[in-house]
């Protein structure tokens, strides 16, 4: 069974830092580009950043650009989400996804994870 399982959300202060991680099962992650998106109470869905294949090229979007950092373990078969400087109104569910515009790789998948809640707050 093809499936995304993100992990790593949980309570975190404000300033802290989580890693976010998005395990593929049943297919390649490197051959895809991989989003993350979050979506916020009350929110609609907002892109966060995404890594193409082969080259590797990110792209960050303007909700927490320079506080992210995305990467991928190909030992793994996983992309990770770094952010650092969080802040309550990054509270959301973090989810990764095969639908990763502007970045480029195979698109013959179109997968969502489940998500990953992310808490910030004192």
């Amino acid at each position: 069974q093809v499936q995304l399982v993100e992990s790593g959300g949980g309570l975190v202060q404000p300033g802290g830092s989580l890693r976010l991680s998005c395990a593929a099962a049943g297919f390649t992650l490197r051959d895809y580009a991989i989003g993350w998106f979050r979506m916020a109470p009350g929110k609609g869905r907002e892109g966060v950043a995404c890594i193409s294949s082969g080259d590797g090229r990110i792209y960050y979007a303007d909700s927490m650009k320079d506080r992210v950092t995305v990467s991928r373990d190909n030992s793994k078969n996983t992309v990770h989400l770094q952010m650092s400087r969080l802040r309550p109104d990054d509270t959301a569910v973090y989810h990764c996804s095969t639908e990763a515009l502007p970045c480029s790789g195979r698109e013959d998948l179109e997968l969502w994870g489940q998500g990953t809640l992310v808490t910030v707050s004192s």
